[in-house]
């Protein structure tokens, strides 16, 4: 029988997913108003306890040297998660900074014309080009830029651009499964558990890219079939029309931009030894990019998505407020019992349940949801937790390709794409993206046990 303050909480919760899956309004908006109800109504007002809300804002935790430099101990996360927070808007402020400059398109333009503008060689190339920038970039911007590049390319040489976003999509999600900074479920499960980059490098990702050849194939030869009757343009045709050079607006600052992100990348792959933490890597980030900016930078900031900070924020409360009611404890000892504590029928559980379930809603809120259920899990009963974490991961970021709307990437790939003209159905999205994603989805259950259990 549950008790009032985990009645509300549980109801405030599911009205704030009601709302994420209607979509009608910018989900930063239920968001936060789920998290002032579960601070004024839950935390004040029925359990009578400030300094829970003050527990799980965890402003304190921001005040610690260890935030910012580590060492080689690993930060474990309670209530909001800052770490995510500090990182993902320093990786926004630098990704804004290359787009200024031209980064971003002049590297798609550019690996165009390396395939001499042929469609196919162009479907495979960005679909790598996605996996591999995913790894290293929020899926989110890797599609912000490359389905408006594509979208382009698509108008010049008289493709339709919908299967190749869609490729694309896929490519981005499942790149971003191989590490910590990849897709935003990765980077809340790394930063909330203490897990490194070469944690996840090493332990999703060989599983993400055996996927990753996988849906390579399968788009191969789908795409071979879409695209097989559409006229063939002249390389030089679209050479005129599609100058990588051009793309470049500042060749100065192009090449400090470059420098700061190859720089950041080194630190974010080596932040295991330097002992910095995932927080002090995007404020480096951010303030590299300020001060390369100079007078850009009131536009560089403009271009930040502050909406989806404040997201992440008011999500990590509506969480905090379904773990300090005890709601997530039942559901861990549920899951306990219906797997009997067996690590197989737990992965199973965990894999398959967290792809059903990102790909009705989006894969943040839940993975936000599920990373204190997997740990209050493995307290329960005695199963290692990173077998866990890692079916976790995959499960969110592979399973959200299933539909338009279960990752953050689809939603922006398949706005771009109606924005241009071009509509994306649920059933076109799905007759790409669903076998794929079950195949896959299949390969990462077939290696996860093989290796774990």
């Amino acid at each position: 029988m549950l008790d009032p303050s985990q009645i509300v909480t549980l109801c405030i919760f599911i009205g704030v997913f009601t709302f994420l899956i209607i979509g009608k309004v910018q989900r930063f908006i239920p968001v936060l108003i789920g998290a002032a109800l579960t601070i004024l109504v839950v935390f004040l007002g029925i359990l009578r306890s400030p300094d829970t809300a003050i527990g799980v804002l965890n402003f304190a935790e921001i005040g610690r040297p260890t935030f910012w430099i580590a060492g080689h101990e690993p930060i474990m996360a309670h209530g909001v998660n800052w770490q995510t927070i500090f990182f993902i808007g320093g990786m926004m402020v630098l990704v804004e900074g290359l787009r200024s400059v031209g980064f971003f398109r002049w590297l798609c333009l550019y690996t165009a014309r390396m395939v001499n503008y042929r469609i196919i060689p162009i479907s495979i190339v960005f679909m790598l080009l996605a996996g591999v920038m995913s790894m290293f970039i929020d899926s989110i911007t890797v599609l912000l830029f490359m389905a408006s590049v594509i979208i382009e390319l698509a108008r010049i040489l008289k493709f339709d651009p919908v299967p190749l976003i869609i490729a694309t999509i896929f490519a981005a999600n499942v790149g971003g499964s191989a590490t910590m900074a990849g897709d935003p479920p990765n980077i809340i499960i790394g930063t909330s558990l203490g897990y490194t980059f070469n944690d996840f490098v090493v332990n999703t990702g060989p599983i993400a890219w055996t996927g990753m050849a996988a849906a390579v194939g399968y788009f191969y030869w789908r795409l071979r079939r879409d695209y097989a009757h559409t006229a063939v343009i002249s390389a030089n045709a679209a050479e005129t029309q599609l100058k990588p050079q051009d793309a470049i607006t500042n060749h100065r600052l192009y090449k400090i931009q470059l420098a700061i992100f190859i720089t950041v990348v080194f630190l974010i792959v080596t932040h295991a030894q330097s002992g910095l933490s995932m927080a002090m890597i995007g404020i480096i980030a951010a303030l590299a990019t300020i001060a390369a900016m100079g007078k850009e930078t009131p536009s560089i900031m403009k271009g930040v998505d502050w909406r989806t900070l404040l997201f992440f924020i008011g999500l990590f409360i509506c969480v905090g407020g379904l773990e300090e009611t005890g709601i997530l404890h039942l559901i861990a000892g549920f899951i306990g019992t219906t797997s009997g504590g067996n690590p197989f029928t737990m992965i199973t559980i965990i894999l398959w349940g967290s792809a059903f379930a990102s790909a009705v809603v989006d894969n943040i809120p839940f993975a936000a949801t599920m990373v204190p259920i997997i740990v209050r899990l493995s307290q329960a009963t005695g199963v290692a937790l990173p077998p866990l974490a890692w079916s976790l991961a995959l499960g969110a970021d592979i399973g959200g390709n299933a539909t338009p709307i279960g990752a953050s990437a689809n939603v922006v790939g398949v706005a771009i794409a109606e924005k241009a003209g071009y509509r994306v159905s649920w059933g076109r999205f799905l007759k790409y993206s669903l076998p794929i994603t079950i195949i896959v989805l299949s390969i990462c259950m077939l290696m996860l046990v093989t290796r774990y259990v």
